[in-house]
């Protein structure tokens, strides 16, 4: 990850394999200083375009980031959330909710880990 605009904004690349095919993302995160919202936008060399961003906040260790989507051509509502509790294993998470939030479908977890 390295700093951009002064600090406002920073940029990560995930570079792995999926079936043998090399696959590549990145994670743009770019900080408004005057809503104090962050808002998170994800390319990947599938698509080659920067999503629709979730914008959020952090309340203590935790970052809770929203946007609304379609899945399986169904309206849904989709939460991030960064838990920073432990620093050196912070852990993403991604939910869907097809309810409006009332009730949430956790369908994705990273765990990582500080490269010592």
């Amino acid at each position: 990850m390295y700093h951009v605009l002064l600090g406002l904004g920073n940029i990560d690349d995930f570079v792995t394999a999926f079936d043998g095919k090399p696959f590549e993302g990145m994670t743009v995160r770019l900080f408004n200083p005057q809503t104090k919202l962050w808002s998170l936008y994800w390319a990947d060399s599938t698509k080659g375009i920067l999503d629709k961003p979730v914008v959020g906040s952090f309340d203590q260790s935790i970052g809770y980031f929203y946007n609304t989507d379609v899945f399986n051509g169904q309206d849904i509502l989709v939460a991030f959330q960064w838990d920073k509790t432990d620093p050196h294993k912070p852990v993403w998470s991604q939910a869907f909710s097809t309810d409006k939030g009332k009730t949430w479908e956790w369908n994705w977890y990273m765990n990582f880990s500080r490269k010592e």
